[in-house]
């Protein structure tokens, strides 16, 4: 399946699925805004760079595994309750705040070595994620599954991320030359709310490749 095919199907489910997904992750979006606008105001500007991103550990897994299962469920015709699909998510929270830790520390080194490596690392660690909350992987282990089954598919996977983050970084762009530092906070939550749930379609798109890669060699093996 060519990329348009992924964006196209990806958009049906998350429009389809927008109520749903907006009543599991966006109090937990807002929420990550809104300790973020806390952190930021309570320290100094020469402080540690890293605490923003350990915000970000604090409450990014749990939307996103939600999410993930979510995801899941619908695809396989099922219909979870938030509550099932935020404890579950809850109970993977460790070990995949340490994925994320992993692979943002990584695509961080690698965008530091003229870029292109952190480009290539956030293509080919794309489906850790799925992996450890979907075939219960380990952090380490779901990054070297991930190495092994985003083989071949570079090229469709970064045109696909590129296709949703493309416009959104625009998007923030414009908005940033809009409302220009400083913010009021109540913008300011608002802007990075809205921005970072409409970053959730970038997991629904990468969900639906990874079920297509992974379904290939099946189809390969199957009957001729």
């Amino acid at each position: 399946m060519n990329p348009l095919d992924v964006l196209r199907d990806s958009l049906y489910f998350f429009k389809r699925n927008l109520g749903q997904i907006v009543q599991l992750c966006l109090p937990l979006v807002i929420f990550e805004s809104l300790l973020q606008q806390v952190v930021d105001y309570s320290t100094e500007p020469d402080s540690f760079p890293g605490v923003s991103v350990i915000v970000g550990l604090l409450v990014y897994p749990l939307y996103t595994a939600a999410l993930i299962l979510f995801l899941d469920a619908r695809s396989r015709g099922e219909s979870p309750g938030n509550r099932a699909l935020l404890s579950r998510a809850a109970y993977l929270w460790p070990r995949f705040a340490l994925l994320t830790a992993l692979n943002t520390l990584l695509i961080l080194l690698g965008l530091s070595l003229y870029f292109l490596p952190g480009i290539w690392l956030m293509v080919t660690l794309a489906f850790g994620e799925y992996l450890l909350v979907l075939r219960g992987l380990a952090p380490l282990a779901a990054m070297k599954e991930s190495l092994r089954q985003t083989r071949g598919h570079f090229m469709r996977i970064l045109v696909c991320i590129l296709c949703v983050m493309g416009p959104l970084w625009l998007l923030k762009g414009a908005t940033l030359a809009i409302y220009p530092e400083p913010q009021n906070p109540v913008v300011s939550i608002l802007i990075d709310s809205a921005h970072s749930f409409l970053q959730l379609f970038t997991s629904v798109v990468l969900f639906r490749l990874f079920m297509l890669i992974s379904e290939e060699p099946e189809k390969i093996d199957g009957p001729r």
